[in-house]
Formats: structure tokens, sequence, C-alpha cells
């Protein structure tokens, strides 16, 4: 096992040159995809690292009800760094998995709270609530619903309003809370992949962004729409789940992006280019992490095996 136990915990700095390049360089769509892939893979085996460690340390603590034989001066030799790197990793394994249950309780209380908003208002696509604090959002669910009040619907003109409930449905049809609750729960797993949640937060909107502007058929308007719907809707009280990993991404980048060029093909961009180079370093350090996973377990499945009675 050794020392490649531990590169899962830092392997995902090697995504982060990709998280700023994906986002100006690739699709908005392959950039979600490609940043969440790449953020769950990572998380999942820094967290298997540390479960590992856990094992090798609780091995040693005294009283543990695990057999005898796992704590064997031959096993311990076998799995080196255990009574430092082993013990430490409890409390952190512990803090990890507080972390993400914190994160994802937080989640259904906030799609709770807005389910609880709608109470009363016809079931339909659009609910319009009588507030005149402006602010819409996405309310993913069994039955999916665009949530906006007439404070908003107040401050736009009709070709903004398509636009804004263009946004919306695009955040709901490609489900997008399932990517943000992805990369915030990973984020929690490892501090090194906070910049690849902020970099999905931010491709999660410009996706939407893209495909409601090619719905509405003008750019233009959606930049508008995105631009007067940030200035109206600062203060909103609800935290809405289209934007729960992070913020929904500096606007003023985004009404840039619609304002110059559409993007390319969501195609993944030639070898030998900047981004190019980037994203295969990601990728080369995901499989990386991924086998040391794999190796680190099988081995010390192997060691415990060997070292535990029949």
């Amino acid at each position: 096992m050794g020392v490649f136990v531990f590169l899962p915990l830092v392997l995902p700095l090697t995504a982060w040159p990709i998280a700023r390049l994906a986002e100006q360089r690739l699709h908005p769509k392959a950039a979600t995809w490609l940043l969440t892939g790449v953020t769950a893979v990572f998380a999942v085996c820094s967290t298997l690292c540390l479960a590992l460690l856990m094992v090798v340390g609780t091995a040693q603590l005294p009283g543990n009800p695990l057999p005898d034989g796992w704590s064997d001066p031959e096993v311990r030799e076998a799995v080196p760094y255990e009574e430092v790197a082993g013990r430490a990793a409890i409390p952190a394994l512990i803090a990890v998995l507080a972390a993400c249950t914190c994160a994802a309780w937080q989640h259904h209380r906030v799609r709770r709270r807005a389910a609880n908003a709608l109470a009363g208002l016809p079931a339909t696509s659009v609910a319009v609530l009588p507030d005149p604090t402006p602010y819409a959002y996405a309310l993913p669910g069994r039955r999916d619903r665009i949530v906006v009040t007439t404070g908003m619907l107040a401050g736009l003109k009709p070709s903004e309003r398509r636009a804004l409930f263009a946004h919306e449905r695009v955040h709901l049809a490609r489900r997008h809370h399932r990517f943000l609750l992805t990369v915030q729960l990973a984020a929690r797993a490892n501090p090194f992949l906070r910049p690849l949640r902020t970099a999905v937060a931010y491709t999660a909107e410009r996706w939407a962004d893209e495909e409601a502007a090619a719905a509405v058929g003008s750019r233009h308007t959606m930049a508008r729409a995105i631009g007067k719907s940030a200035l109206l809707s600062r203060g909103a009280p609800l935290a809405t789940l289209a934007h729960f990993a992070a913020a929904a991404g500096p606007v003023p980048r985004r009404v840039a992006a619609l304002l110059g060029p559409a993007p390319a093909g969501a195609n993944w961009p030639p070898v030998f280019t900047t981004v190019g180079l980037a994203t295969w370093g990601a990728a080369a350090g995901t499989t990386v992490s991924a086998l040391s996973s794999a190796n680190s377990t099988v081995t010390l499945i192997l060691i415990l095996r060997a070292a535990t009675p029949m």
C-alpha cells in the first residue's frame, strides 16, 4: 500500500488548472459534465483513502472490536504510517461525514422551505408568488416548477420574462441541481475541490444561459434579462436550488459571454492546446487517484484477510 494511499488526498490539485480554463474555453455543457465527473471521482477516492487509514488506525486502538490479528506487529509493518496517519484519519473521516450530512440536510431543508412557500397555489408549471420582493428560481421535484414573484415580473419586459422562464426551464430539464449538489458534497469531502465547485456553479449557469438564448432566439435579450434580474433580485430572502452550491457566477462575465460570439460545439478540445493539456492533466490525476485507491483497498483487504483468524 505504501505512500500511494495518500495520493488521492492531494491529487485534486492537478485539476485546478482545468477549472478556470474549462470556464473560458469549453462549451458550458461539456465543462459542466467534465468538471462534475472529475470532482466526484476525486471526492470518492479521497474519502476511501481516509476510510482505509481509519481501519488501520482503529486496529491499533486498545479495546477495539476488530480481530487481534489486525494489530499484529507484522501487519503494522506491512501497513506503513499507521500510528500517526491512521489515528488522524479517524476524526478527519468523521468530520467529512458530518460535513456531507450537513450539506445534504441543508439541501433538503431548502427544498422543503421552497415547497412550503407554494402551499395553496395552483399546481401549474409556473408559480407566481404575491411578493413585492423580486426573485425567481427553479424548483425540481416530482412536479418541476418555476417560482417567480410579482415583484420580479413587474420589473421585466415581456421578452425578458420569456428569457427568464427559458433559463429556469433549462435548469430543470438538464437537472442542474444534481450537478451542483454533487460538487457541493465533493467540496465538503475534500477542501481542495472547492475551485471545481465554484467552476461548476458558473458553467451550469452558462449552460442554461446558452440554451435559453437559443430558445428565445436572441443572445442580447438573454443578456439583458440576466443583468436586470440580478439587479432586481439583490437581497432575495430565499436561497435558490439552482444556485445551491455557490454563487451563480459573476453576472458581468455571463453577460459579456452572451454579448460575444456563441461558444463552439460541445466537443473536447485538441490535445496540444492549453485547455487540452489541462484536460489531460486532470484526467491523468483522476486516473492515478482511482488506481491508487483501488491498489490500497486491495492491498489492505489482502493483508487484513491474512491477519484475520478463520
